[in-house]
């Protein structure tokens, strides 16, 4: 029994957009419109063609509300941008 649960993945909690909606202080649109801009990306879509959202979303807004602050939309997009691209590249040299 111990050899099956350490090969056992956790499933991912996928969210709707009404779920991400009622969990942060965005609405339906923002989310569209952040999505639609590349500043959040769906991970994937139900069969009745929602986009679906991974947990990491949240963190990402919450990043993109801090940024609000100072930022102006293309700017954070490029800073995101940027930050995604470091990131990639760390984990490619850990995996190597």
């Amino acid at each position: 029994m111990d050899n099956k649960m350490s090969q056992l993945e956790i499933p991912v909690k996928l969210y709707r957009i009404g779920e991400v909606v009622r969990s942060t202080p965005f609405s339906r649109q923002t989310i569209h419109n952040y999505t639609t801009m590349g500043l959040i990306q769906e991970c994937g879509w139900t069969e009745g063609g929602h986009r679906l959202y991974d947990e990491s979303v949240f963190e990402r807004l919450s990043v993109i509300m801090e940024l609000r602050k100072t930022r102006t939309l293309a700017q954070i997009r490029a800073t995101l941008k940027e930050t995604d691209s470091q990131m990639m590249d760390i984990k490619s040299a850990i995996a190597s």
